[in-house]
């Protein structure tokens, strides 16, 4: 590849020899051949039951995350954004950072030239911290933001710039209470529904960082649209930044209880599904998916609809040991809350029908993981114990029937 005059060289051992494309999530067959997980999944959904790029029948359709092999293409990826920067910053750049006394100029002048005393300032803030320091430090300059997200009008473009100068800043601003305000959440609703990917992931990271107790928490859950828009974005068409910053999001404000009955009216439930049935989402999406079914399945209504979606169960089950040991963890808290905590007996029956997940179990007793995860582990084992005396029992029962008096 040619970046102007920056040549990239990939290793050859980095590309699938499926797709021969930089894997982004490498996984490993029982032959040895590692793939990315894309597009080992849909050969393997098509029916093969062969490697590949060696044709050996496998013995197991079963696919293990290469970690090592992770790894080693992320610290060549980001070495590869470092030199595109550093080359980048070595050419001559048309865009003149403000001075100080130059941005407090431009404040006052937010009313006569908005569109250019705003890219200014975005480019002052992103310059250093220094300078977003002196920003929220500067008198009336938050006051003059803030008043421009109450009266927002329909100028998109001016909207995502005043959000990308918080979403900058946010770390140092000490009273956020006026983002609460319903004007303020309504402008940060239409970043959402009509700005670029970029300006609703700093909208999303934005609302993350006021909802900081219950009150706030129910203030951006029951602003009108607001809840629903948030769920609309973890669609699988959407951009994976998005769907992660919106997980992120919505964690952060469904602790109230009657913010986790509304995820579940507005099908929170089947979004994570379908995002956790995509074989190509990354290790923190998946993390953070079931994260959120955690919180959802403490939750009597969330119980019940996860207690008859078998497709999602099984989908729980296979995260088990195959993605990392945060994923893990939280697949195993959600299913011992439906299946032991609350004995949901649908659920009990879809997860002993999951296949390997008896091993799994069984792993997960002998691993290094948390003593909870262990006892939660050995709760649901007892579940296969259970069904195979069950269905010993049941056996017995039908040969004493026929058997001769």
């Amino acid at each position: 590849m040619r970046k102007d005059d920056l040549y990239i060289t990939i290793p050859s051992f980095f590309r699938c020899p499926i797709s021969l494309d930089v894997m982004k999530s490498p996984v490993s067959l029982c032959t040895g051949v590692t793939y990315d997980r894309a597009s080992i999944q849909r050969w393997l959904d098509s029916g093969n039951n062969t490697c590949p790029a060696t044709m050996q029948v496998l013995q197991s359709k079963e696919i293990v995350p290469n970690r090592n092999l992770q790894r080693l293409i992320q610290m060549w990826s980001d070495s590869v954004a470092r030199r595109q920067v550093d080359a980048e910053s070595a050419a001559p750049s048309s865009v003149v950072v403000p001075s100080q006394d130059q941005v407090k100029l431009l404040v006052k002048q937010l009313d006569k030239n908005c569109s250019s005393s705003l890219a200014k300032i975005v480019c002052f803030a992103g310059e250093s911290e220094e300078n977003r320091e002196f920003l929220a430090r500067m008198d009336g300059f938050l006051n003059a933001v803030f008043d421009f997200m109450r009266n927002a009008e329909s100028d998109i473009k001016l909207i995502e710039q005043v959000v990308s100068i918080l979403d900058l800043i946010q770390s140092k601003i000490q009273d956020k209470k006026p983002l609460l305000e319903s004007n303020c959440l309504s402008t940060i609703l239409l970043v959402l529904q009509r700005g670029t990917s970029d300006s609703q992931i700093q909208s999303l990271r934005l609302l993350e960082s006021i909802a900081i107790d219950g009150e706030s928490k129910l203030k951006i859950a029951e602003k009108e649209g607001l809840l629903l828009e948030l769920v609309n974005s973890l669609s699988k068409e959407k951009d994976e930044r998005l769907i992660e910053a919106s997980l992120s999001c919505l964690s952060a404000i469904t602790k109230p209880k009657r913010v986790k009955t509304k995820l579940i009216q507005y099908r929170t439930i089947p979004e994570l599904k379908n995002v956790l049935s995509e074989p190509n989402m990354s290790v923190s999406i998946i993390e953070k998916s079931l994260k959120l079914l955690e919180t959802l399945s403490f939750c009597k209504e969330g119980r019940v609809e996860i207690r008859h979606d078998s497709k999602l169960l099984q989908a729980i089950v296979q995260k088990v040991l195959k993605v990392s040991s945060k994923a893990t963890e939280h697949a195993v808290t959600v299913l011992w809350s439906v299946c032991c905590l609350f004995r949901e007996e649908k659920a009990q029956e879809a997860v002993v029908d999951c296949s390997n997940g008896m091993t799994k179990f069984l792993l997960l007793m002998q691993s290094d993981c948390s003593s909870a995860t262990r006892q939660m582990s050995a709760d649901l084992l007892k579940l296969f114990r259970v069904n195979s005396n069950s269905c010993l029992s049941s056996y017995d029962t039908k040969t004493t029937h026929i058997m001769p008096c």
